[in-house]
């Protein structure tokens, strides 16, 4: 935890203490999943400033809904839901209008303990997903970020687990995710 808040902390004073800023960006982030047994959707906002041609950061906030199907009666299951809220902050270099490498650190609060989900709990999750891929921007209007991170915290309490899509040889889910974003410049 003391590490997660470090990173935020890190993330913020390099975003306030800019001598320099080349505008700012607003990024927006869809979320989508869907199976037999449930599903979530969700959306992330991203408020970034540009220093210099290469870097972006800022703060950015998350909601996600999730929901899934509990009982054997598969005549009439029962569905039952959960919200996940919460916030942190990014960077992002940006290299030859092709890719990005970038670190997301997020504090996330959801019912999640382990692979169960606790009516009334209240349990906080960090993360930190480290990664990269590709970032084009297009007639300076707009931004795509596609890109693969991995959670290097790996909390067990995290939302983001259900988003994992990697396995290794022994099948064992890999804290590997997908993001697509879209900023938009909002000033200069």
């Amino acid at each position: 935890m003391k590490r997660f808040l470090f990173v935020i902390c890190i993330l913020f004073s390099l975003s306030s203490n800019a001598q320099s800023t080349e505008g700012t960006e607003l990024g927006l982030e869809g979320t989508f999943h869907v199976s037999n047994l449930g599903g979530s959707f969700g959306v992330g906002v991203k408020y970034g400033w540009k220093f210099g041609e290469y870097f972006i950061a800022g703060p950015s906030a998350r909601y996600q809904r999730s929901w899934f199907q509990v009982g054997t009666n598969t005549n009439s299951p029962t569905t039952t839901g959960f919200n996940v809220f919460g916030g942190g902050g990014f960077i992002h270099a940006r290299f030859f209008n092709a890719l990005f490498a970038g670190a997301e650190a997020e504090l996330l609060h959801s019912p999640l303990a382990g692979n169960f989900v606790v009516t009334g709990s209240s349990n906080w999750a960090p993360s930190l997903l480290l990664g990269g891929g590709f970032s084009m921007e297009f007639n300076e209007k707009w931004r795509l970020n596609l890109g693969i991170f991995y959670d290097a915290i790996d909390h067990p309490n995290s939302p983001l687990r259900t988003q994992y899509f990697m396995r290794n040889s022994l099948g064992a889910l890999l804290p590997v995710i997908y993001r697509i974003n879209f900023f938009f410049p909002i000033g200069e």
